[in-house]
This record gives C-alpha cells, sequence and structure tokens, in this order.
C-alpha cells in the first residue's frame, strides 16, 4: 500500500477530536518556520498565530474556552505569505506552516480527515522540498532524488514523529490534559521544527 493510500486509511479510523490532535501537533512542529520568517522579514502577527494555535490545544485539553474557528479563520489566512510578494525560500516552509494551521482550523470546525491528510501533506512536501533545495544534486536522477529524500535523516524523522503522533492517539480514547500536554510536548520538539530551524536561528 502506497505511503498516502495507508495515512488516509490510518486517519480515517480517527475520531474527530483525535484528527484534530494530529493536525495540531503537525501543525506545532511546523511553526518555528514561520516564526522565524515573519521576524526576520517583520510579515504577519506570531504573537496571534501562536494565540490560535494555543487556542486549539487548550480546546483539545478541554483547560480553556473553546476557540471560535470560523472566526480564526480569516486571521490566519490574512498571515499566509504571498508566494509571488517573497521570492525565497523561507517563504515556502512558512507559507506551509501557515496553511497547516487554516487545515487544522477547518479539522476544528468539520472534523474531516482530509483536512488532517493536508496538513501531513503539507509537512512531507515541506520536508522533502527542503532537502531536495538544501542538499540536492542536480546529476541525481528523479529516482535517485527521491530515493535520497526518502533515506534522508530529517525525513526519517518526520515519518517516525507521525507514527509515534498516531500511536498515541490510536492508544487514546478520550482527550484528557495530561495527555494533550504530553503530546504538545512532543510536537514542540524543543522549539525545532520539522527542517530544523528553531527562532534562535534569527
Amino acid at each position: 500500500m502506497s505511503e498516502p493510500l495507508k495515512l488516509d486509511k490510518q486517519l480515517n479510523g480517527l475520531e474527530s477530536w483525535q484528527l484534530v490532535a494530529f493536525s495540531a501537533a503537525l501543525s506545532e512542529r511546523m511553526f518555528p518556520n514561520f516564526l522565524l520568517f515573519s521576524r526576520l522579514m517583520e510579515f504577519g502577527d506570531h504573537k496571534q498565530l501562536r494565540s490560535i494555535l494555543d487556542g486549539v490545544w487548550n480546546q483539545l485539553a478541554g483547560t480553556g474556552s473553546r476557540i471560535n474557528a470560523e472566526v480564526q479563520l480569516d486571521n490566519v489566512e490574512a498571515n499566509i505569505p504571498d508566494l509571488e510578494e517573497f521570492d525565497m525560500y523561507g517563504a515556502m516552509p512558512a507559507h506551509a506552516a501557515v496553511v497547516a494551521l487554516y487545515s487544522t482550523l477547518t479539522c476544528v470546525i468539520e472534523g474531516d480527515a482530509a483536512e488532517a491528510l493536508e496538513v501531513a501533506s503539507l509537512s512531507h512536501e515541506c520536508v522533502a522540498g527542503f532537502i531536495e533545495i538544501s542538499e540536492g544534486d542536480d546529476q541525481m536522477s528523479d529516482e535517485e532524488l527521491v530515493r535520497f529524500i526518502n533515506t534522508h535523516e530529517l525525513m526519517l524523522d518526520e515519518e517516525s514523529f507521525r507514527e509515534e503522533v498516531l500511536e498515541r492517539l490510536r492508544g487514546q480514547r478520550q482527550p484528557n490534559a495530561a495527555f494533550i500536554r504530553d503530546l504538545r510536548t512532543l510536537a514542540e520538539n524543543e522549539g525545532v521544527s520539522n527542517i530544523g530551524i528553531s527562532d534562535e536561528d534569527a
């Protein structure tokens, strides 16, 4: 079974709250990509997006008021970098991070596995793109490049993280504050993103 089909099947077997938690975890791990871009380029409102993602976590944990996801969609959309305006690599992982948060909010509203799959795809493509741009070789054939990307340490870390999140979610019937806190700590990865950068790189 191909990777996307396997993941699609896994996600379709999850409850709505698990889909939101999966999406939030991957979005959390991508967030430093936007934070660094936002600070370096003085673009967007990273504090606002941080607050929105915090709201998703708090709702999952039952420790805060419920987030008005419909209202926050507009705020997230306003922070999506225009890739035509920013002709630089850093805009791409930043763009993916904000779109992932948008899909996470949509998942809060709809509880749809398709949105969670979109977040996973954004994160996977973000890692693949980073590996290709930073370490790819023009002399590689397409097959060699795909093999290089798929066996790269960052991609193996990405897949390992995703599997860890899924395994934890499958073993948890109902969300509680302790479980969500531990999942968030895993996703925060000590402030290091899915492509190995942190806010300290600014």
